[in-house]
């Protein structure tokens, strides 16, 4: 981006989202050779319903998420749709060259900056603008090279991740909805952290980007890693915020901070490493725990409640999280990490948005990292 979209600082690197081009050449030459994980994981893309280049998009002006007496009704749903199919869409572009598939993406993309206008409803819609504002941003940065979405339109839609989505992230990793600091948990930090660091890198504004990366390091809030990972162990083990509540939000967070540690690994920041590999240390513990291991607890206490024993609700839910951690610390850095290693076994080709569930858990991470995570 250049002109008033530009932030002060130097620009981005760019595709610098959740992948670099070399990432992208890389996988698609293992899915054109049959090599494996890599085809089984493109079966999976290919087979999710929103990989489809006759996808028709359905946006709208005021997105609603969070139902009040009173107000619209919800319908958040069309927007965690949308951003699944532009994502897939794009991906399969960017390792096939299929260009069908690209221009629906754009005509998605463009749809939705064009309409919406305003996030609103409950708390919850900070939700929203942090987990949609994220996904959005990503499926934007894999298709920026695509020559088929004009450049008008690519500031059109950075206009609106500016204007609607930016805004709210800032707002509550600032204020907190007026809350204590201590009140929201940490899914809703990161995902406003990891919108900021995604739109940042696709509107080159640099300041945006670090807003949200020194957040995650050094922020007052549950998402920031010394809260969010808040009690560490010998054995290399770290003790996540939400444990005590249930597992689907704790396995949420620990996709959230892989995927904006991974968007700063692709700026040059290794925020993986934070703190002596605080996440990793958190994300063995949470993999442990949920394939039938024993872990330590220490009861947690904030201002809300006090959770004495680790929740095992949800316990064994499957999420598409574990190859991207594998990819870094594994892969990358040959750092020992067996309980994310057994975890990503276990849940085989990672799916995408619609292949955990129908509704919003199903859609909160964009999915198949065991395609473009696993370093060929």
């Amino acid at each position: 981006m250049s002109g008033p979209l530009a932030g002060p600082a130097a620009p981005m690197r760019h595709p610098g989202a959740l992948n670099a081009r070399e990432q992208f050449a890389g996988v698609a030459q293992a899915v054109r050779q049959g090599r494996q994980p890599w085809a089984a994981s493109f079966a999976r893309l290919r087979a999710n319903a929103h990989d489809d280049p006759a996808y028709t998009p359905r946006p709208v002006a005021v997105l609603v998420r969070g139902a009040a007496p009173g107000q619209p009704a919800e319908n958040y749903a069309r927007l965690f749709n949308d951003a699944a199919a532009a994502y897939a869409l794009a991906l399969d572009w960017r390792l096939t060259g299929d260009t069908r598939r690209a221009a629906t993406a754009a005509a998605i993309l463009n749809a939705w900056a064009s309409t919406l206008t305003t996030i609103t409803g409950t708390s919850d819609k900070y939700l929203a603008s942090g987990l949609y504002g994220y996904q959005l941003a990503v499926a934007a940065e894999t298709l920026r090279d695509f020559s088929g979405w004009q450049a008008q339109d690519r500031a059109a839609f950075a206009r609106m991740l500016l204007g609607v989505f930016a805004p709210m992230n800032e707002a509550f990793l600032a204020h907190h909805n007026g809350a204590a600091i201590d009140h929201y948990w940490a899914n809703w930090d990161l995902s406003n952290v990891a919108a900021l660091v995604a739109i940042g890198v696709f509107t080159d504004r640099r300041d945006l980007y670090e807003r949200g990366r020194d957040y995650y390091l050094n922020g007052p809030g549950n998402g920031a890693i010394l809260h969010a990972a808040w009690k560490t162990y010998p054995g290399g083990l770290a003790q996540w915020q939400e444990s005590g509540r249930d597992q689907g939000h704790t396995l949420l967070g620990i996709g959230l901070a892989g995927t904006l540690c991974e968007i700063a690994w692709q700026q040059g920041d290794d925020l993986f490493g934070a703190y002596d590999n605080r996440l990793l240390a958190a994300a063995r513990y949470v993999a442990r725990y949920n394939l039938g291991g024993e872990v330590p607890y220490t009861p947690y206490t904030n201002s809300d409640v006090t959770q004495p024993v680790i929740s095992d609700k949800g316990r064994g839910e499957i999420r598409p999280i574990w190859s991207l951690l594998v990819g870094h610390y594994v892969q990358r850095k040959h750092l020992a990490a067996p309980e994310l290693v057994q975890a990503a076994t276990q849940a085989g080709p990672d799916g995408g948005g619609g292949d955990y569930g129908p509704n919003s858990g199903g859609f909160d991470q964009l999915g198949y990292g065991s395609l473009t995570f696993t370093v060929p």
